[in-house]
């Protein structure tokens, strides 16, 4: 389905809270079919989906894990059982792997930061081009990459490990959008500062937003909402000529 056409089908990673709960409840009231995935809170993600339902939207939770090949191809299955033409990409699933000054980062959280956040958008971002590429028979699309401001930053004595991922991200979406930019496929990023999340608190923080809200030079921490904005201008065709781009939503930080 072209960028010109009525909304189509859009895949939302961790799409069962924060950021992904918000794109997915947008990109619904905007006219796209939503398939959201998450990994372990089945209650949550269902609850995104019935008030989705309630407001006439059309969506799907699938139980999936994005930091495994198995789990990304099982999203995408069921995917391809919709039967709709899959027209957008949000890459949003990730995790911190916790504060932790870099002599102090365990194997096991590194490999498991960069599963999800790296190989995890790689390979959802390879099963939507080979779905959406007019190369391959797609009618083009679009992949919007969740980034994160910590990729500039660097995340100094605090997620090192984190801010490296995501600054992967980054050059995913610079090289991937000129590899694609002739088949139909638009891809960007945004790049959140300090958001109204649970991620904070997850990685054993909860007073970050207060401590680090007046250092933001608009003077607050943003909202999921107002990164789904910015997501969904991406996606659409308003943005036509918008490819290859790192979106800041930081407040100016």
């Amino acid at each position: 389905m072209s960028e010109g056409q009525p909304a189509g089908l859009v895949i939302v990673t961790g799409g069962g809270r924060g950021i992904g709960a918000a794109v997915a409840a947008l990109a619904a009231k905007r006219g796209y079919s939503v398939l959201l995935s998450y990994l372990q809170d089945g209650d949550a993600a269902e609850g995104v989906a019935r008030a989705i339902r309630q407001d006439g939207g059309s969506v799907r939770a699938v139980q999936a894990d994005i930091g495994s090949e198995a789990g990304v191809l099982q999203l995408f299955a069921a995917a391809d059982a919709t039967q709709r033409p899959l027209q957008a990409l949000v890459n949003n699933a990730g995790v911190t792997g916790g504060f932790s000054r870099l002599e102090a980062v365990e194997d096991d959280a590194l490999r498991h930061v960069l599963a999800v956040n790296v190989a995890g958008s790689f390979l959802c971002a390879r099963e939507a081009v080979r779905r959406m590429s007019t190369r391959q028979g797609g009618r083009g699309g679009s992949i919007v990459n969740v980034s994160s401001m910590a990729a500039k930053l660097g995340g100094a004595s605090e997620w090192i490990h984190y801010a490296a991922s995501k600054g992967a991200i980054e050059s995913l979406t610079v090289g991937l959008a000129r590899e694609v930019a002739m088949e139909g496929i638009r891809v960007n990023a945004v790049a959140p500062g300090l958001i109204e999340t649970g991620l904070h608190a997850a990685a054993g923080a909860p007073d970050r937003l207060a401590r680090l809200a007046p250092s933001v030079p608009i003077g607050r921490a943003g909202t999921p909402d107002e990164v789904a904005e910015a997501i969904l201008w991406l996606l659409s065709p308003t943005a036509s000529y918008v490819t290859g781009a790192i979106v800041p939503v930081a407040g100016g930080r």
